[in-house]
């Protein structure tokens, strides 16, 4: 029984996808770990030798260059610095580096925008590469923790994406967003630009209460409770900009809250905080409501103004 279990065990490692991963900082290093726990074979490298040494005692294959590790596998993963860091490390040309990518699966996971990752897709074909582009959320410590709610948006092509989904979704979920290489990027930036909005919001409560005799540990929960009470008032902004009707299910109108964003800058002025965070979307609010006919809206229209 037990040689059955360790051939059965044997079979199955056999089948795992082997991924090569060109960049180890703190994310890289994290999924190397997670696939090689998962039985992958690894193949890293990275510019500062001393990380990919580390996980070649953990029982990665180290690469002396980046040609030989995207030699060693199809499936080519990158988490590299930026952008320009791929240009830098695999070519912007098939002639200047001499690194072939012919018949290679490249995944990109390094933080781009939707422009560069259109752009890298067409490197990648011109190169004769097939091209996935994704969006990590996730911190390093959410990595190979399913619990944890981490994930990658990914885009591009379709096929690619059903090929080595498995894989993919070893140490993060996957989120797969449209043949559009672009759209990772644009989903990831959309929820962190959200995300800084609502720690903008979170910055100016505490800045509020902060000369007072009120412990910020006992207004936390109460944003928080606050917050996820107000977070699904972002479906019905989607169900407005869908039908372009923003007065459907209006629970408190633009001119309703114009009129209230006095007493928020008095606020302010009074505990000595600057208004900074609030006034640009204030300022957005009342030009909208300047329009004809907004008065009765909800708050959607502030999206169209800020589209140039």
């Amino acid at each position: 029984m037990a040689q059955n279990t360790i051939e059965n065990d044997t079979a199955h490692a056999a089948e795992r996808t082997p991924v090569a991963l060109l960049g180890l900082g703190t994310m890289g290093a994290a999924l190397a770990r997670t696939w090689l726990a998962a039985g992958h074979p690894l193949t890293v490298w990275n510019r500062t030798a001393a990380r990919a040494e580390a996980l070649g005692g953990e029982g990665a294959t180290v690469a002396g260059t980046a040609a030989e590790a995207v030699a060693a596998n199809t499936l080519i993963v990158l988490c590299l610095l930026d952008d320009a860091s791929i240009g830098d490390v695999l070519g912007e040309s098939a002639t200047d580096t001499g690194i072939d990518l012919t018949g290679r699966d490249v995944v990109n996971l390094t933080t781009s925008t939707p422009a560069q990752a259109r752009a890298r897709a067409e490197w990648a074909r011109e190169r004769g590469a097939r091209y996935l582009d994704g969006g990590i959320m996730a911190v390093p410590p959410m990595v190979g923790v399913p619990q944890a709610g981490g994930y990658v948006f990914y885009s591009g092509s379709q096929d690619l994406f059903d090929r080595h989904r498995a894989t993919l979704a070893v140490p993060l979920a996957t989120t797969y967003v449209g043949e559009d290489a672009g759209f990772a990027a644009l989903h990831d930036i959309a929820l962190l630009s959200a995300m800084y909005g609502m720690l903008a919001g979170a910055a100016h409560a505490f800045a509020l209460v902060r000369k007072e005799d009120i412990d910020p540990a006992t207004l936390a929960p109460l944003l928080a409770d606050w917050l996820t009470a107000m977070a699904p008032s972002v479906h019905r902004t989607a169900d407005q900009l869908r039908t372009g009707d923003y007065t459907t299910g209006v629970v408190s109108t633009l001119a309703m809250q114009v009129a209230g964003t006095p007493t928020f800058l008095d606020t302010a002025e009074q505990q000595g905080v600057s208004p900074e965070l609030l006034t640009p979307y204030f300022d957005l609010m009342r030009r909208r409501l300047a329009e004809e006919g907004s008065a009765d809206e909800d708050l959607t229209g502030v999206v169209d103004l800020l589209l140039r």
